[in-house]
């Protein structure tokens, strides 16, 4: 939850190719103070069964960027290895083309940033949802 003084983040996945929510996603948060300064990660979670990520940790007072990253390979790979089980005959190359997904924004104490990816395996979108 934001105050006044920092902000607060939350993200959801939608898998488009799918048409359906990545769950099982791990994502970490960290927070800059200044665009000069270290990255300092802060902590994680993981997206639940409706692809959201309501856990994530609050940037602390200060903090002027925030870093989502996603990694989006696992995920890829359980779908991958899902899909052969079902049909065997119907093989991919394998390879994941984005591994992970790092998403970097500009926050302001006391707002929330929502930050949806919408993922497929090879392209994805971010935005500023509410």
């Amino acid at each position: 939850m934001s105050t006044s003084t920092t902000a607060s983040v939350s993200t959801h996945i939608l898998d488009t190719s799918a048409g359906r929510p990545a769950g099982g996603v791990a994502v970490r948060l960290s927070a800059r103070a200044g665009r000069d300064a270290d990255w300092r990660e802060l902590g994680g979670s993981a997206t639940d069964a409706d692809g959201r990520c309501k856990d994530l940790p609050a940037p602390p007072e200060g903090t002027t960027h925030v870093r989502l990253d996603f990694a989006v390979e696992p995920y890829f790979e359980k779908k991958q290895a899902d899909a052969q089980q079902d049909a065997p005959a119907n093989r991919d190359s394998g390879a994941v083309f984005f591994p992970e997904v790092a998403i970097t924004f500009a926050v302001t104490p006391g707002e929330h940033y929502h930050v949806p990816l919408l993922l497929n395996p090879f392209g994805y979108s971010v935005y500023r949802g509410s």
